[in-house]
């Protein structure tokens, strides 16, 4: 009889019934040639908890309360349920460590895919979430039933502060709540931050007393972390109510950090997605975008890029429904990759659709997301051929059209500026 080697099996029990506090874990997962399901399951809850490759000499007999158990088992999605006491409190950095950590790397699996996980009660009273929630935003913004609006000036990097400022003004005067920095636009050469936030503030204010509304704007402060907490305590010495991060390449730490410090200067934070998709592009590896945006919830950020189906960037009607759903709603029941979730204390999160949209196609993204969103309208206001002011009232002409139940071609007889957004680029799907 060969002597018992690897102890994977150990860690697959299709009986069992997670505690009230385990952490239960959602996977896509698909074994290499020669390994069974059972195996590779093990493998997963394993190597993600408590084992290793092979059985040890001697153990303390608490280790096996701490195991994880892989206990259901559907086609090529699988449960893992996590132990409380595996985790420690409030660190995002060591959860995504075993989770989402060295089995990505494992020969015995072909492909692995974290979609969701379930945070019960006990984990979650460890994190702040979101300072201000959307009621809060717009109650700051006095905004009541319309989507938020914001645009980045375009193309995203190459103006001066100076230059950057106005386009940002004629966005404000056409209507936008927010000017957004996009993501590789910290501090240049040409454009430096301390300037652009000056520039800026001068602008605002001056779009704030020709309006009568209030403006403000999503000024990225991306840089080492200390840094950032300078650039942010700027933000709020200049009188700017957000900063923004981009939070993939920040690292969760980071995220963790201006989250604590953020919240006495009194910033929301805006999120920016940048590098997601080396990761959550893949169907079939890696960590999905909705479950990102569900830790980026967790830590604390006010709002995120969610996609748009319809624009210029990869990302399903279904996908997108379903991170709106992990940011905005308070309990979640499980549907499609989605597991139950009751949010408690943690407040909602704006989903932020952006990338390839123009007047045209701002009743689609309605369609999908409701007016609970920030619709970011870049390229498709600045390419109008009256330019950016006009972009902006097009783009808020296609919002009242849509949510007063007229066609945009039939809002256009009575607004010029929808009538020539929709002579350039009707309803084109970018690529």
């Amino acid at each position: 009889m060969s002597k018992r080697v690897e102890w994977y099996l150990d860690f697959v029990n299709p009986n069992y019934k997670p505690a009230k506090t385990d952490l239960i874990a959602l996977f896509y997962f698909e074994p290499d040639t020669g390994i069974s399901v059972n195996e590779a399951l093990g493998r997963i809850a394993s190597e993600s908890s408590t084992g290793t490759w092979t059985t040890l000499f001697k153990m303390p007999s608490r280790m096996k309360k701490l195991q994880a158990t892989a206990f259901e088992h559907k086609g090529n999605t699988a449960k893992i349920a996590y132990p409380l006491d595996l985790w420690e409190n409030g660190n995002m950095p060591q959860l995504l460590s075993g989770i989402a950590g060295n089995i990505f790397g494992m020969k015995a699996l072909k492909n692995l895919k974290l979609l969701d996980v379930s945070f019960p009660q006990a984990y979650l009273k460890s994190f702040k979430g979101p300072k201000h929630g959307m009621q809060g935003i717009r109650k700051m913004m006095k905004v009541s039933k319309r989507p938020l609006t914001g645009a980045v000036p375009k193309p995203k990097i190459g103006f001066s502060a100076q230059e950057h400022a106005e386009i940002g003004f004629e966005t404000w005067m056409g209507g936008f709540d927010f000017v957004k920095d996009d993501e590789n636009l910290s501090s240049t050469s040409f454009n430096k931050f301390e300037d652009r936030v000056k520039f800026m503030t001068k602008f605002r204010d001056k779009a704030e007393q020709l309006t009568g509304d209030k403006k403000d704007a999503f000024i990225n402060i991306t840089a080492e972390t200390e840094v950032m907490k300078k650039r942010a305590k700027m933000l709020a010495d200049y009188g700017w109510k957000y900063c923004m991060m981009d939070v993939v390449v920040s690292g969760t730490a980071s995220v963790q950090t201006l989250r604590d410090y953020t919240d006495d200067l009194g910033l929301a934070i805006h999120a920016h997605r940048a590098m997601h998709a080396t990761f959550d592009r893949n169907p079939k590896h890696g960590l999905s975008m909705q479950f990102l945006a569900k830790i980026m919830r967790l830590i604390g950020v006010t709002q995120i890029h969610a996609g748009t189906a319809v624009g210029k960037l990869v990302g399903s009607k279904q996908e997108v429904l379903e991170i709106a759903d992990t940011l905005r709603e308070q309990k979640i029941k499980e549907h499609g990759t989605l597991l139950n979730q009751d949010w408690q204390h943690i407040k909602s999160a704006f989903p932020v659709s952006s990338g390839g949209l123009h007047p045209g196609l701002v009743p689609n993204v309605l369609d999908i997301y409701g007016n609970e969103l920030v619709l970011l309208v870049s390229g498709g206001i600045h390419g109008h051929p009256k330019g950016t002011r006009a972009g902006a009232k097009a783009s808020m002409q296609a919002i009242e059209a849509h949510n007063s139940g007229y066609t945009l071609e039939e809002y256009a007889h009575t607004h010029l500026e929808l009538k020539q957004a929709l002579e350039k680029w009707g309803h084109l799907k970018p690529k």
